[in-house]
């Protein structure tokens, strides 16, 4: 009888929040090809899903990720690269033009190298666990970063300083991550799961639509230029302003409650 290959990405739900766990944790997190799809099928999930509104990324074990498992991958590098992205997945470093419309919060500890970084400049808020050490080591290997450092390393951090860590290979500790602006919070070890949890659960009680639409539009001032953002931030509201959300806030606002927002 033939054994099910063990999974490597785990999948679960916190209410609203998705929680996409790495589980190759004897490997240190290494991404080979299985665990990359299990992962685009993951961001899939959380786009489709109308009662998801934030994904929490994190990893099993010690460590966020070693980084690509190349003797895995190596041999899949084709002449138009690498095929990640299964039917119903989402590229989750978004590098195809295609990019997940919910909000995702990432949590990493121990080590974080290479496609690590890139996710978290793919993602929207990074927690980072106090000895966490990060590396964009592939010029170490003989290739580039091929999952968006290349592109958003330089805008998230300046352009010395990401040079300074991408031209060299070198690694660099959480304060330098924090200092640099790749991760928003430096937290004891042990902690960052839970911090980033309570994050990602504070952006599921705001108004989806709401969040969605200001996250969509901060990416068309990045991958546009403001003209084209700017040009669309009176018919959102307008948009939003239909909403029942919209009423339920300002319902909220007056009765001075929470708001339960329903995503209408």
């Amino acid at each position: 009888m033939t054994v099910p290959a063990r999974r490597r990405v785990t999948v679960d739900r916190d209410d609203r929040v998705l929680l996409i766990g790495l589980d190759r944790a004897d490997k240190r997190n290494a991404a080979d090809h299985a665990m990359l799809s299990e992962l685009a099928l993951a961001y899939g999930e959380l786009d489709r899903d109308p009662e998801l509104r934030v994904g929490l990324v994190y990893a099993h074990g010690d460590h966020f990720t070693a980084g690509l498992d190349l003797a895995d991958i190596g041999p899949r590098i084709g002449p138009d690269g690498v095929d990640i992205v299964p039917e119903g997945g989402i590229n989750p470093w978004q590098v195809d033009g295609t990019s997940v419309s919910k909000p995702v919060v990432v949590a990493v500890q121990g080590t974080c190298l290479t496609l690590g970084i890139e996710l978290i400049l793919a993602s929207d808020i990074t927690i980072a666990a106090e000895s966490t050490v990060f590396g964009q080591i592939e010029v170490s290997r003989g290739i580039l970063p091929f999952g968006g450092a290349t592109v958003r390393l330089p805008r998230a951090v300046g352009w010395g300083n990401a040079m300074r860590w991408m031209l060299t290979g070198d690694r660099f500790d959480a304060p330098e991550a924090l200092r640099l602006g790749l991760v928003q919070e430096v937290v004891p070890d042990g902690t960052a799961f839970d911090r980033a949890r309570e994050l990602a659960r504070r952006i599921a009680a705001q108004a989806p639509l709401a969040v969605q639409a200001t996250l969509a539009n901060a990416r068309v001032a990045v991958r546009d230029g403001d003209a084209a953002a700017e040009s669309a931030l009176q018919p959102e509201l307008v948009r939003l302003a239909a909403t029942e959300d919209a009423r339920i806030g300002m319902e909220a606002f007056l009765s001075r409650t929470d708001p339960g927002f329903v995503g209408r």
